[in-house]
């Protein structure tokens, strides 16, 4: 079953690149362009990794679930995934591995699934 897309695909992969950009010392990244390329990486994940047994949260800006198992519906989620925006832009785009995220500390996965390392990077930017 395909995911509803709330992004469009040309505005998302174009808020990644600025915030690519960003990362390379050309300015800091607005809020909005943030929040799309965020939203725009998390339904890239959701369709990948169709499922609904690990939710995965970049707070403030976005929360999917993905992964085939068990489906959740009541209560907290078995596996949780949860980090900062720019944390996940960098596992989403691989310039961060899934161990370097995890000796962070910012990268909060709990649950028997909560392992995204078979499914990052989505897209790859240098």
């Amino acid at each position: 079953m395909a995911i509803k897309r709330r992004v469009d695909e040309t505005s998302g992969r174009a808020a990644v690149r600025e915030w690519a950009g960003t990362t390379q010392g050309q300015g800091k990244i607005a809020r909005p362009v943030m929040a799309m390329a965020v939203r725009y990486l998390l339904e890239e994940l959701a369709s990948h990794a169709e499922g609904n047994s690990v939710e995965v949260r970049v707070p403030p800006f976005g929360v999917t679930q993905c992964i085939a198992g068990p489906r959740h519906t009541r209560g907290t989620p078995p596996n949780v995934v949860e980090m900062p925006a720019e944390l996940w832009l960098s596992l989403a785009t691989g310039r961060t591995s899934w161990p370097e995220a995890l000796q962070t500390g910012q990268l909060h996965a709990s649950g028997l699934r909560a392992d995204l390392s078979a499914h990052l990077p989505l897209i790859e930017y240098p």
